[in-house]
């Protein structure tokens, strides 16, 4: 009861700045302070998503359409940057040939690759899926590569002593210790390659919400056009979220009440085996 209390307590002042916000909006609007053509009320908004997807649902198709794009690019682009910097930690002249080759395409613009990826793979959903891979390539190889690579010395030491060869070194130890910078760049990651995706449906496509966005704009209808924007931030808010989950899964360690709750299992397991 407590802590019910406790989370309502924080969550009432935030909504009452919210909706002071949200009245305050509907008033200058209202009163023609602030121009309905460019800034629509919050209330055409809400109206306009219930047009979207309750009474029409045309968003449906093109939210996922949208959501495969980035997740197909993501992981494309994560495998390939997760194995080079596996490769980059474990071989030193592999580092010095591919490091600069990763910078190199991290430092030229994604929107300026989107015409050059277009006419390599078309106007399909193959050009999205590629620039999504393309841009976030990067921040995924730059982690993983900084946790492989973070010097652990008194560890290492620790498990030359105890025998360890060098794979185990590597898998036992070296891969654990990355893990939690492996996740922040595969959050990093995962929302890059949702801009990616809309910035390829922006440039060329039929379909997604970008596109959709676009129609609205060039129609002036800008109540449906944040209304398409307000659903590209929840496809970034349920990809971001799940990595969130996936981290707090797999990164057991960093927090106290899921190190508990895997010691608890881990405790069961090795009683059920000993009473067999």
């Amino acid at each position: 009861m407590t802590f019910l209390f406790a989370s309502v307590s924080r969550i009432v002042p935030h909504l009452a700045l919210f909706l002071f916000l949200v009245g305050l909006w509907e008033f200058l609007v209202a009163v023609d302070l602030l121009s309905s053509i460019l800034v629509p009320r919050p209330s055409a908004i809400f109206a306009s998503i219930l047009e979207l997807y309750v009474i029409e649902g045309t968003i449906y198709r093109h939210f996922v359409i949208t959501l495969f794009e980035a997740v197909a690019g993501f992981l494309i682009g994560a495998g390939v940057a997760v194995a080079l910097a596996v490769g980059s930690a474990l071989w030193e002249p592999f580092r010095r040939y591919v490091s600069p080759y990763a910078i190199v395409l991290n430092v030229t613009p994604g929107i300026a690759l989107t015409p050059v990826i277009i006419a390599w793979f078309g106007y399909g959903m193959g050009s999205k899926v590629a620039l999504a891979a393309v841009i976030c390539f990067f921040p995924i190889y730059v982690n993983t590569l900084t946790g492989l690579t973070r010097p652990e010395s008194g560890r290492e030491e620790l498990f030359r002593q105890l025998g360890a060869s060098h794979s185990q070194v590597f898998l036992k130890l070296r891969v654990p210790s990355a893990l939690p910078l492996l996740f922040a760049g595969l959050k990093i990651g995962l929302t890059t390659a949702l801009i990616g995706a809309v910035v390829a449906e922006f440039a060329q496509a039929t379909e997604g919400v970008g596109v959709l966005m676009s129609r609205f704009s060039f129609q002036l209808n800008m109540g449906a056009s944040i209304a398409t924007l307000l659903s590209m931030t929840a496809i970034g808010l349920i990809l971001f979220y799940s990595m969130e989950f996936l981290d707090d899964r797999v990164v057991f360690w960093r927090r106290e009440s899921r190190r508990a709750a895997a010691s608890r299992a881990r405790a069961r397991a090795w009683k059920a085996r000993a009473n067999r």
